[in-house]
C-alpha cells in the first residue's frame, strides 16, 4: 500500500505542481559543479564568517590602540567605557554589532595607552608582550585542533571558581592601591607573588581560549545562527586582550627596575 503522506502530495503522485524533470548525467554534473551555499545563503555560523568577524574586530582594536599609543591619557577612558561595554555585551541575550564594535574601539584605546606607558618605562616591553601573546594563542589553537586539549565540564567548573576568586582578589588589590594602603603600582601583585598570580592568570586565559574555540566549533557543527559569530568573535577578543595585559604585567615584574 502507498504511504498516504506521499500519495496526497502532488510532488510525489505526479498531479499538479511542477512537472518532473528527467535526471540525466549532464544535470547531475551541473548540480555537482554548482557552488556550495555560503553563510549568507544559509544564515548559519561558519568558521570563515566567524574568522572574518574576529579579524574585523581586531582591526578596529588596532586602530584604537594606535590612537591610545599616541595619546596615552585616553587609556583611562578606554578602560572605563570598555569595562561598561564589555559587561553589557556579556549579559545581552542577542549580540549587538554596534556595541561590540564600540567595545573593540574603546578597548583599543586602553590597550594602546597602557602599552605606551609600560613601554616608556621598560623599552620594548610592548613588542615582547605582543609576541608572547601570539605564541600562546597559536599553541592553544594548535593543541585544540589536534584534539590534545578539550573543554570539559569539570575543568570549566574549576575555571569558574578560579575566575571568581581572581576577580575578588583583583578588586581588593585595586582598592588597596587606589586608597593608598599599598604604595606600589601593582599592589599585592608585585614580586614573587605577582609572578605566581600572573602565571595562574595566563593559565586561566589559555583555558578561556579553549572555551572560545569550543564555542565556535559547537556553533558551526550545530548550525547556530550566523549572528552568533559576533558573540564568538567578541569573546575571543576579550580573552586575547586579557592574556596580553597579564603577560605585559609579568614582563614588567621580571624586568624590575631596568
Amino acid at each position: 500500500m502507498a504511504n498516504p503522506t506521499f500519495s496526497r502530495n502532488p510532488a510525489f503522485n505526479g498531479r499538479g505542481g511542477a512537472p518532473t524533470q528527467e535526471v540525466t548525467p549532464e544535470s547531475l554534473q551541473a548540480m555537482y559543479n554548482a557552488p556550495s551555499a555560503s553563510a549568507a545563503d544559509t544564515g548559519r555560523m561558519t568558521y570563515e564568517d566567524t574568522i572574518n568577524k574576529a579579524i574585523g574586530l581586531f582591526a578596529v582594536l588596532l586602530v584604537g590602540a594606535a590612537v591610545g599609543w599616541l595619546v596615552p591619557g585616553l587609556a583611562i577612558v578606554g578602560a572605563i567605557v570598555g569595562l561598561v561595554l564589555g559587561l553589557v555585551n556579556s549579559f545581552k541575550r542577542q549580540p549587538s554589532v554596534p556595541l561590540i564594535v564600540a567595545y573593540a574601539a574603546f578597548e583599543g584605546l586602553f590597550v594602546g595607552g597602557i602599552s605606551r606607558i609600560f613601554d616608556a618605562r621598560w623599552n620594548g616591553i610592548a613588542v615582547q608582550a605582543v609576541l608572547a601573546t601570539l605564541v600562546v594563542v597559536g599553541v592553544v589553537l594548535a593543541l585544540f585542533r589536534s584534539g590534545k586539549i578539550r573543554a570539559s565540564a569539570k575543568a570549566t567548573k574549576i575555571f569558574m571558581i578560579a575566575m571568581v576568586s581572581y576577580l575578588v582578589f583583583s578588586l581588593a588589590n585595586f582598592g588597596l592601591v587606589a586608597f593608598g594602603v599599598l604604595d606600589t603600582p601593582f599592589g599585592l601583585r608585585a614580586g614573587v607573588l605577582g609572578l605566581v598570580i600572573g602565571a595562574l592568570a595566563v593559565l586561566m586565559a589559555s583555558y578561556s581560549l579553549v572555551l572560545d574555540f569550543d564555542f565556535i566549533q559547537r556553533g558551526v557543527r550545530s548550525g547556530a545562527p550566523r549572528k552568533l559569530g559576533w558573540q564568538a568573535a567578541f569573546g575571543l577578543m576579550v580573552t586575547v586582550v586579557w592574556l596580553y595585559v597579564e603577560i605585559l604585567r609579568i614582563l614588567a615584574i621580571l624586568r624590575g627596575s631596568d
